[in-house]
């Protein structure tokens, strides 16, 4: 019996452990064969490659993320071979069952829940001639009903087996993203989430954990991503595997984790600030509004003055990486009361702030009882909320104006310098100047085009230009500091015309070669003749000292020469000043 799991996968980096703990579960009894592809390959190109397998089983993992385009897969597969025995799995079809049977005839059985003693039970079955429908957690149409088995107790987790041990994984450790859960279930009930439906929490076994984690790092995993719904809801648990991860981790090796800011303990906070490396850890923060009304309609419990203690701790650490969560359009929030919340979270100033919209997702809580807020939505996954009783469609399509400008010009930190100044001395708040870029860019038609990292200057420039922003001159300077700042290669074309000619440029570098113990002791360290200034340098004048402004935040006008060192074997970059004033340019020229 040849058996294939199947899923598409949002990027090609990221890897299904619902597939491998299939594989691992159902071994040494079957030995299924996994196929992973993307929501973005073509259907014919899936559907030939598993229909090479020739399969007598396919299950396929199903996410609000991949259903729709596993659907024509499942059509085309049962019209090839319709002999095929087709399971689906997930949580996108693990509730509304009735429907998804009705919805999809062609699929021969649902597991719900928990896969992976009940997919094994399944295929003993199907080898042994016995009849599938008996197996507990199963669903499937009988006599052209919906009809569904009896439950299935919860899978004893210190039973299944390692799902990180198959040889054809380890060659690609290093370029993909590796997921792991050390424990299932969330203690928390919000109205919106999936995760609220299984009461409890159950823990794998921490040993264990720990040894695949050693044998991840040691066949080459780089990114290691926790998918625990609350990493830290247990101190201790949390606080253990803290220490392990930074007493053990290899080089290079990044782990990420959901948890929950407002429960994390002190003394853990100051345990990671002291002794944890920097850029080892990764937290993902669900804020998702911070609106009290809200949050108690959705039944989430969060203490706002304590979560930002979590945050600013962490964040002046200087150690972990953040990322926050936002959700617009939960239950009477309307458009005012998001700007607030996006300026609560915004004010944090942390590495990523992620704007996302209300999913009504089957099953929860908030999907029931849509009819209170008059919540339309999406009939298809991904069930996204299309307005409600105080926000309309047009402010929606307002905030994801908002969304694409944020990802684009703070998430990717391509001017983190200049949108900070901009924030905090030309807009009234971080909002609106993102919705007012937004709508710009939207008028402009840049929404439907693609962007090269000059174009995004360029189309900054061009909204602040328009709006004759008083000190323009200063923040174009910030401006050319950001573009040059994170290059790791001296550019070749940047996106504004220089403001001095070849002549007088040729004759600063000559300067800076004769004389670079006026600019500072480390540009002098360099000992960069003036043949390897013009091919790793790059000057420009700008009107500030930059310096100053860098140190504490003032615009000090002063002409002063930038210059921008490229260096070629740490492709790095680091900048440096000096007065124009010092340099007499007029006179060296």
């Amino acid at each position: 019996m040849n058996v294939v799991v199947s899923t598409l996968n949002a990027k090609y980096i990221h890897t299904s452990l619902a597939l491998r703990y299939l594989k691992s579960y159902c071994a040494p009894e079957f030995n299924l064969q996994m196929a992973e592809y993307t929501i973005k390959d073509p259907v014919m190109n899936i559907v030939s490659d598993l229909y090479s397998y020739d399969p007598d089983v396919i299950g396929f993992s199903c996410y609000i993320w991949n259903i729709e385009e596993t659907i024509p897969i499942i059509e085309m597969l049962k019209k090839i071979k319709p002999e095929i025995k087709i399971v689906l799995g997930g949580p996108e079809v693990s509730y509304d069952v009735p429907q998804w049977l009705e919805r999809l005839t062609l699929v021969d059985y649902i597991i719900v829940g928990e896969g992976e003693e009940t997919f094994k039970d399944f295929l003993t079955a199907l080898r042994d001639e016995n009849d599938p429908e008996e197996v507990k957690g199963l669903a499937f149409l009988k006599d052209g009903r919906p009809h569904r088995s009896g439950p299935r107790p919860k899978l004893d987790l210190k039973s299944v087996p390692s799902p990180f041990r198959f040889e054809e994984d380890l060659s690609q450790l290093s370029k993909r993203v590796t997921y792991i859960e050390t424990s299932r279930g969330c203690p928390y009930s919000c109205a919106f989430c999936l995760s609220s439906i299984e009461v409890g929490v159950r823990y794998f076994d921490i040993e264990m954990i720990k040894e695949e984690i050693r044998f991840l790092m040691n066949n080459g995993a780089r990114t290691i991503k926790f998918v625990d719904r609350t990493f830290n809801i247990r101190r201790d648990y949390a606080l253990e595997m803290f220490e392990f991860l930074i007493e053990e981790h290899l080089p290079n090796t990044v782990f990420q984790f959901e948890i929950t800011a407002d429960i994390m303990r002190p003394e853990v906070i100051d345990y990671l600030n002291e002794h944890a490396p920097v850029g080892l850890f990764r937290f993902e923060i669900g804020v998702q509004s911070t609106n009290d009304a809200t949050n108690e309609l959705v039944e989430r419990r969060q203490n706002f003055d304590k979560l930002k203690r979590t945050v600013t701790t962490v964040r002046d650490g200087g150690k972990i990486v953040q990322h926050l969560d936002l959700i617009a359009g939960l239950p009477e929030e309307n458009y005012d009361s998001f700007r607030q919340t996006f300026n609560d979270v915004f004010d944090f100033r942390i590495e990523e702030v992620q704007l996302g919209f209300l999913k009504m997702l089957r099953g929860t809580g908030l999907r029931l009882r849509a009819d209170q807020h008059d919540y339309i939505y999406m009939d298809q996954a991904p069930y996204e909320i299309l307005g409600n009783n105080v926000l309309t469609f047009d402010e929606i399509i307002k905030i994801k104006r908002v969304e694409d400008v944020l990802e684009k010009f703070w998430n990717d930190h391509r001017m983190d310098t200049t949108v900070t100044y901009l924030i905090d001395h030309v807009f009234p708040t971080a909002f609106d100047f993102f919705q007012q870029f937004g709508d710009y860019w939207e008028r402009s038609g840049w929404s439907r085009i693609g962007h090269q990292l000059e174009d995004l200057f360029k189309r900054l420039h061009s909204f602040l230009s328009e709006r004759n922003i008083e000190g323009l001159p200063a923040i174009e300077g910030l401006m050319k500091y950001d573009y040059f700042i994170r290059q790791k290669h001296k550019p070749r074309k940047p996106w504004w015309d220089y403001t001095m000619d070849r002549q007088t440029q040729s004759a600063c570098m000559r300067f800076l070669a004769l004389n670079p113990e006026k600019v500072s002791d480390e540009f002098a360290g360099l000992q960069l003749t003036e043949k390897e200034l013009h091919k790793h340098v790059m000057i420009e004048s700008i009107p500030f000292d930059l310096e100053t402004y860098l140190e504490d935040g003032v615009i000090k006008n002063r002409e002063t020469l930038l210059i921008m060192y490229f260096d070629p074997k740490a492709k790095k970059t680091s900048a440096y000043t000096i007065a124009n004033e010092l340099i007499n340019i007029n006179e060296i020229v």
